[in-house]
Protein backbone atom coordinates (compact mmCIF):
# COMPACT_ATOMS: atom_id res chain seq x y z
CA UNK A 1 0.00 0.00 0.00
CA UNK A 2 2.75 2.25 0.77
CA UNK A 3 4.80 1.83 -2.55
CA UNK A 4 1.16 2.48 -4.72
CA UNK A 5 0.40 5.79 -2.85
CA UNK A 6 4.29 6.81 -2.93
CA UNK A 7 4.66 5.83 -7.11
CA UNK A 8 1.16 7.88 -6.94
CA UNK A 9 2.74 10.76 -5.57
CA UNK A 10 5.88 10.46 -7.49
CA UNK A 11 3.71 10.65 -11.01
CA UNK A 12 1.89 13.33 -9.87
CA UNK A 13 5.00 15.55 -8.72
CA UNK A 14 6.80 14.71 -11.87
CA UNK A 15 3.93 15.62 -14.24
CA UNK A 16 3.34 18.74 -12.74
CA UNK A 17 7.00 19.65 -13.09
CA UNK A 18 6.76 19.51 -16.82
CA UNK A 19 3.54 21.22 -17.88
CA UNK A 20 4.06 24.85 -17.18
CA UNK A 21 1.82 27.82 -17.59
CA UNK A 22 2.64 30.10 -20.84
CA UNK A 23 1.54 33.62 -21.10
CA UNK A 24 1.29 34.64 -24.67
CA UNK A 25 0.04 38.25 -25.63
CA UNK A 26 -1.71 38.24 -29.68
CA UNK A 27 -1.67 41.45 -31.61
CA UNK A 28 -5.72 41.51 -33.08
CA UNK A 29 -5.72 44.22 -35.63
CA UNK A 30 -9.20 43.52 -36.42
CA UNK A 31 -11.24 44.28 -33.82
CA UNK A 32 -12.99 47.59 -34.59
CA UNK A 33 -15.59 48.01 -32.28
CA UNK A 34 -16.77 47.31 -28.65
CA UNK A 35 -18.36 43.90 -28.91
CA UNK A 36 -15.01 42.37 -31.47
CA UNK A 37 -13.38 41.55 -27.71
CA UNK A 38 -16.38 38.99 -26.66
CA UNK A 39 -16.05 37.17 -29.97
CA UNK A 40 -11.94 37.07 -29.47
CA UNK A 41 -12.59 36.11 -26.05
CA UNK A 42 -15.06 33.18 -26.36
CA UNK A 43 -12.71 31.92 -29.61
CA UNK A 44 -9.73 31.70 -26.88
CA UNK A 45 -11.47 30.28 -24.08
CA UNK A 46 -13.01 27.27 -26.41
CA UNK A 47 -9.11 26.04 -27.13
CA UNK A 48 -8.69 23.07 -24.37
CA UNK A 49 -5.86 24.03 -22.10
CA UNK A 50 -6.82 27.88 -22.14
CA UNK A 51 -6.72 29.04 -18.27
CA UNK A 52 -7.09 32.89 -18.30
CA UNK A 53 -7.53 35.47 -21.51
CA UNK A 54 -8.04 39.05 -21.14
CA UNK A 55 -8.96 41.09 -24.29
CA UNK A 56 -8.93 44.91 -24.86
CA UNK A 57 -10.11 46.77 -27.53
CA UNK A 58 -8.25 50.07 -26.90
CA UNK A 59 -4.98 48.38 -27.66
CA UNK A 60 -6.09 45.47 -29.70
CA UNK A 61 -4.46 42.80 -27.76
CA UNK A 62 -5.14 39.56 -26.14
CA UNK A 63 -3.40 37.71 -23.20
CA UNK A 64 -3.85 34.41 -23.15
CA UNK A 65 -2.24 31.67 -20.19
CA UNK A 66 -2.37 28.20 -21.33
CA UNK A 67 -0.87 24.89 -20.47
CA UNK A 68 2.20 24.39 -22.87
CA UNK A 69 1.18 20.99 -22.69
CA UNK A 70 -2.25 20.90 -23.97
CA UNK A 71 -2.23 23.64 -26.86
CA UNK A 72 0.20 26.19 -28.20
CA UNK A 73 0.46 29.75 -29.48
CA UNK A 74 -0.23 28.54 -32.70
CA UNK A 75 -3.74 26.71 -31.97
CA UNK A 76 -4.18 30.21 -30.36
CA UNK A 77 -3.93 32.19 -33.20
CA UNK A 78 -5.70 29.89 -35.40
CA UNK A 79 -8.90 29.87 -33.05
CA UNK A 80 -8.85 33.76 -33.54
CA UNK A 81 -8.89 33.46 -37.20
CA UNK A 82 -11.57 30.79 -37.54
CA UNK A 83 -13.69 33.69 -35.67
CA UNK A 84 -12.83 35.74 -37.98
CA UNK A 85 -10.09 37.81 -36.43
CA UNK A 86 -6.57 36.79 -37.89
CA UNK A 87 -3.85 37.41 -35.15
CA UNK A 88 -0.19 37.42 -34.45
CA UNK A 89 2.06 37.04 -31.45
CA UNK A 90 3.54 40.31 -30.16
CA UNK A 91 6.96 40.07 -30.57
Amino acid sequence: MKKLLFTSLLLVSSTEAFAKDITVTLEVPSMDCATCPITVEKALERVKGVKEVDVTFENKLAVVIFDDEVTSPDALTKATENAGFPSRIKS
